[in-house]
């Protein structure tokens, strides 16, 4: 899987960059990735139905993810939900192979991931499924991660049910990057003239 350098202008989602600001704002003060308790956006509780959080466990060869709370997104979106489980086993032998790489760089490099891929519901509307990953560690290697996924349709309505599971054609991927430059946090109002970042 072929990862693109980006910086967080690629970000579509107002609250996802919203989530990504705080996690910057963190970051900066000694350029390493914040604690999870560190972690406290403005309004998350209205996120929380498209939020996943995650425990890590990076001692083995790949590292393993727990999932610890299940977004009514993400539970709708798969099918069922998945709380209590390994990631991998939740996705899924067709799946796993698709989105585990993702989870997995956003570890190894500890650093925000950001995909965009194109899936038709079960009436073949077409919908953008954004995801966001943010990587948490108390001091050594990443031990939580945040999963932020919203999904959207040009045609307005689409059927969130069984999305990911639905039909027999996997996500088609359109963007897979690590937002690995300007990882600078900035204030809103103070925003030089021509900066490419757009938060607030």
């Amino acid at each position: 899987m072929q990862f693109e350098s980006a910086n967080p202008s690629v970000i579509k989602s107002i609250r996802q960059r919203d989530f990504l600001n705080t996690w910057l704002r963190l970051f900066a003060r000694d350029r390493t990735i914040p604690r999870l308790d560190e972690f406290r956006p403005e309004r998350i509780e209205d996120d929380l139905p498209d939020l996943v959080f995650f425990t890590v466990d990076a001692t083995g060869e790949q590292p393993r993810l727990t999932i610890q709370s299940d977004g009514t997104r993400m539970a709708n979106a798969y099918g069922h939900t998945g709380k209590g489980r390994l990631l991998d086993e939740y996705l899924g032998p067709r799946l796993a192979p698709v989105v585990m790489p993702v989870y997995h760089q956003c570890i190894a490099r500890r650093l925000p991931a950001y995909t965009i891929a194109h899936i038709d519901d079960i009436y073949g509307r077409l919908v953008a499924y954004e995801r966001l990953l943010l990587p948490f560690a108390d001091s050594g290697p990443v031990n939580h991660l945040i999963a932020s996924l919203k999904t959207i349709s040009e045609d307005g309505g689409f059927e969130i049910r069984n999305l990911m599971r639905g039909n027999d054609k996997l996500p088609e991927p359109k963007l897979t990057a690590i937002i690995d430059r300007d990882l600078v946090h900035r204030a809103p109002g103070r925003i030089p003239v021509g900066d490419v970042l757009e938060f607030g």
